[in-house]
């Protein structure tokens, strides 16, 4: 409305809510409202008695300030509960850290310049607690600057004794019941870390390896093999021929015999006739042929140690790479190790912890296994046992913290045996359901698959592994006593405790070791593996914790997490209880750039959200995690960042335009009644009531994207571009007590009290910013305490909303029809138009029937004819059939008041500027 005399007759939309959000400055004066008024603890005590949903938090690990993929995944759990909340559960949310591990060692020797092996193991171990809880402080406060709403007094952190006694017990429990072993096997191993790892611990990377032909010489082919000929091996791998003792052949392949010139080798017949191209075997004879099985414990010569090598025969052979004679060293692989006890062949690990050859590699002593591929292949070339030499980039693993190439290493280690409860594992994963649904295969087919887990570390900060052993006859001791003791302990004092005191002190008072009687004892010097901590913490935070029920209602974290947590929880609660820790679990892809690529700051892709919380505002991020469809890779940029802050933009006028609209309705005074609202009113609540529907359908499923859409579209298209065009003059224009008006101002008050709730869970502050407009002093504090909306059986109406959608799809076209209107200068503004709509029978009742008015088209003047009598200039309009519209200019002067241009504008000497509606409000004012 332009500004006149006139305007203080107008109802102009009047609110305080400001239309620029200034979320940077906004949101930290709604946090520390939310910290006075105590909302975690106010929403616990509305909800007490009802339905339990439980979340458990996967605890982030604390080192370094979060990233994007911590605001995807906070943000998504801060969804639900405060849905589930709103919407009749009792959801508490206790958030947690990961706390003990390599990368915590390694920030604390960095940043102290500490040296592990030469500092005092307890005062090591300090400044890694230090260094932990520094970061838990941190980063506690930066999910909280994102608004996620939880117990951040009181949350689960892995060092806590309480956790640590809690999972010294897990683990006796688990050996009770004989799934707890050690044992010789070839593991994971980080040279660089000198530890071994689990498979969660482990990354695919590119990596150019060398790949090798060589020739094993015969000598004793059993009958089958002639003793001038060579068994042809090829791997990726020289550094492992050290450790050979075996080749492997499948008993059911077909191989072959060939003369080359003057030599024989033996392959895989399904290989040979890439082994002849890779070494250019341009004339080759096969002279013979058998099956795998004939070659069973044929001997041949180790190409350079005076060494057997024994041929075996393992189901692991295929025939989709090398020769189909696969060299074997079991303790450099895990198939080579099984494979290779049911023939009792020797396992040699010449490799220490370091990753260097030991002085059993003898020529190789010293040497770093990866640097050794050279001088292996050299050796294999000066006693002419290469066929050829070359390079390959393929997948190998690498450790997950400091990238580099792992290796295979036979150690003593400590071991969860799956075997024993595999089948227990796999039955749970079935009772559980898994979102999305392909979560469920992925999972299985791991547990399915899986060798034991290998649950000692050889580091120090670390829950240590409870295992006392017997100085006098080497007995390993741990049962109910030790257990009991130890849990005892760490909960008085930590883990630390462990490392302070002597066996002796540790064990219970008087303890003699059951097989020999003897009173002297060694305590084991290895951790568990972290994934054990937080594998374990359904049991400390679930079972100890009385607002909190086991099994939990949903884990939720990212598709990487089925190797990872949702394993080893699985793992130690199928063990333990015999059943799942979990009812549903959720997954979310990972953050990557508009190109697909892992964010890295190598590639200048990284986007920081502590930045973006700072310039845009936390509500933009969350907009733009509910947006994303999560179940897949999440597309982010700072240009995706800033269109989620338009959409909000739209969101936000939306609502400053129904607060500004209802500044003078009083519900409790100015409510009309259902029955007397005007058909478009009826609309609106229709559309919002599909609206509640549609929203709370998306967030029972978990579709946050559908939310987004839904309310976008619900704000922009049928509220916007509709029903509040529609509405303005109604609004403004008339007197303020008008009933069409006051209907209007009801609908409008219903919208955004059911907005206002349905944001919530994803514009944390801004509803709450919103709330604080709408709120009166009887009503709850915050909007996080204000219950779902109800759909309304009463708002559905099939024949109406019909009826409105074929109008309002005629409103569309005639839209157009004025907008080609003022192209050709016709008309200007649209209130400048006087439409003359020609139609046909079915249309003329329909127009009837739906009481169309100049309102519903935003002209001066509209009239409605038969189709029979359309005017010459009258046009079709596409997309409507047996309808024709002519646009002309509007008759008459144009409304200071209202703009309408219309006859009646000038009759009135007193107002002469005014037209026949607005002068009747005028004077009644």
């Amino acid at each position: 409305m332009a500004k006149g005399k006139y305007d203080g007759t107008l109802n102009l939309p009047r609110t305080d809510f400001p239309m620029r959000a200034n979320l940077p400055k906004r949101e930290p004066e709604i946090l520390d409202f939310w910290e006075k008024i105590n909302v975690y603890e106010k929403v616990q005590e509305k909800t007490t008695g009802k339905p339990q949903f439980v979340l458990h938090d996967g605890p982030p690990y604390a080192n370094g300030n979060i990233h994007l993929g911590h605001t995807l995944n906070k943000v998504i759990k801060d969804i639900i509960i405060k849905y589930k909340s709103m919407a009749g559960f009792d959801s508490p949310y206790v958030p947690g850290w990961d706390t003990h591990g390599l990368p915590i060692e390694q920030q604390a020797i960095k940043n102290l310049g500490l040296d592990r092996k030469r500092t005092d193991v307890v005062e090591f171990r300090h400044h890694c607690r230090e260094y932990a809880l520094k970061y838990v402080d941190i980063q506690k406060d930066q999910f909280k600057r994102l608004g996620v709403r939880g117990d951040w007094d009181n949350p689960y952190i892995t060092l806590d004794p309480g956790f640590e006694a809690i999972q010294v017990k897990v683990f006796g429990e688990m050996a009770k019941k004989g799934y707890i072993y050690k044992g010789l096997k070839p593991v994971y191993w980080c040279a660089d870390c000198e530890t071994a790892l689990a498979e969660a611990e482990i990354e695919y990377q590119d990596k150019t390896s060398p790949s090798i032909y060589v020739k094993f010489p015969v000598k004793d082919g059993k009958g089958v093999i002639p003793q001038d000929a060579f068994v042809v091996i090829w791997t990726t791998t020289p550094w492992t021929l050290p450790a050979n003792t075996g080749i492997a052949v499948h008993p059911d392949f077909e191989y072959v015999i060939v003369q080359v010139e003057e030599e024989k080798y033996v392959v895989a017949k399904g290989l040979l006739e890439q082994v002849a191209s890779d070494l250019d075997w341009n004339n080759y004879k096969i002279i013979e042929e058998f099956k795998g099985r004939k070659l069973e414990r044929a001997i041949c010569h180790h190409p350079f140690f005076d060494r057997d090598s024994l041929i075996i025969l393992g189901e692991h052979v295929t025939l989709e790479a090398g020769t189909g004679c696969v060299h074997t060293a079991p303790g450099h692989g895990e198939d080579d190790f099984y494979v290779g006890r049911q023939y009792g062949l020797d396992v040699l690990s010449p490799v220490d912890s370091r990753g260097r050859f030991t002085e059993e590699a003898q020529q190789f002593k010293g040497l770093y296994v990866h640097d050794a591929n050279e001088n292996v292949i050299e050796e294999l070339r000066n006693r002419d046992r290469l066929l050829l030499a070359s390079n390959l980039q393929h997948q190998y693993p690498h450790c997950w913290r400091c990238k580099h190439p792992i290796i295979y290493r036979a150690t003593e280690q400590w071991f969860a045996s799956i075997d024993g409860f595999r089948e227990k594992a796999l039955a749970a994963i079935d009772q559980v359901e898994w979102i999305p649904s392909w979560g469920r295969e992925r999972i299985y087919n791991m547990v399915r698959d899986r060798g034991d887990w290998c649950i000692s570390r050889q580091r120090t900060w670390g829950v240590p592994i409870p295992i006392f052993y017997c100085r006098s006859c080497g007995e390993t001791i741990i049962n109910d006593q030790t257990i009991e003791r130890i849990s005892r302990l760490f909960a008085e004092h930590g883990s630390d405790i462990w490392f302070a005191k002597e066996a002796a002190e540790l064990l219970p008072e008087g303890y003699q070791c059951e097989k020999c009687q003897g009173n002297t004892f060694d305590k084991e010097t290895d951790i568990m593996d972290v994934w054990f901590d937080s594998g374990s913490s359904h049991f400390a935070v679930l079972k100890t914790r009385p607002q909190l029920r086991w099994p939990a209602d949903m884990y939720l974290e990212g598709s990487d997490q089925h190797r990872g947590w949702f394993n080893s929880s699985l793992s130690t609660a199928v063990a333990v209880q015999g059943t799942s820790p979990y009812r549903k679990v959720l997954t979310h892809g990972f953050v990557v750039d508009e190109k697909g690529r892992k964010m890295s700051k190598s590639l200048g892709n990284v986007v920081d959200p502590l930045k973006l919380t700072r310039e845009l505002g936390a509500d933009i991020l969350r907009l733009w995690v509910s947006s994303a469809d999560y179940r897949n890779d999440v597309s982010v940029s700072e240009n995706i960042i800033r269109q989620s802050a338009e959409a909000y933009r739209k969101i936000r006028n939306t609502c400053r335009f129904i607060l500004g609209n209802i500044c003078d309705f009083d519900p409790s005074r100015d409510r009309v009644e259902f029955d007397k609202l005007t058909e478009l009113d009826r609309w609106a609540l229709l559309k919002l009531d599909k609206l509640i529907r549609r929203v709370t359908r998306a967030y029972d499923q978990y579709e946050f994207h559908v939310v987004f859409h839904s309310i976008h579209n619900f704000c922009t298209v049928d509220l916007s571009n509709i029903y509040f065009d529609i509405l303005k003059d109604k609004l403004y224009c008339s007197l303020p007590d008008d009933p069409e008006r006051r209907a209007a101002q009801t609908v409008l008050y219903d919208i955004i009290q059911a907005l206002v709730v349905m944001l919530t869970p994803i514009l944390a502050f801004s509803s709450e910013e919103i709330w604080g407009f709408l709120r009166n002093e009887n009503q709850p504090e915050s909007v996080q305490l204000l219950d779902w909306p109800a759909a309304n059986d009463l708002y559905q109406d099939d024949d109406l909303e019909s009826r409105m959608s074929k109008v309002l799809s005629l409103r569309e076209v005639v839209t157009k029809a004025l907008e080609e209107a003022r192209t050709s200068k016709i008309i200007g503004h649209s209130l400048g138009a006087w439409v003359v709509i020609y139609a046909e029978e079915e249309w003329l009742k329909l127009l009837d029937a739906t009481t169309a008015s100049e309102k519903l088209f935003i002209v001066s003047r509209l009239d409605i004819r038969p189709a029979g009598e359309r005017s010459a200039d009258a046009i079709s309009l596409e997309g409507v059939d047996g309808v024709w519209v002519s646009v002309k200019p509007a008759q008459g002067e144009k409304c200071e008041r209202c703009w309408i241009i219309e006859p009646s504008v000038g009759q009135d000497d007193d107002h002469s500027g005014l037209c026949k509606r607005c002068r009747e409000v005028v004077n009644k004012l």
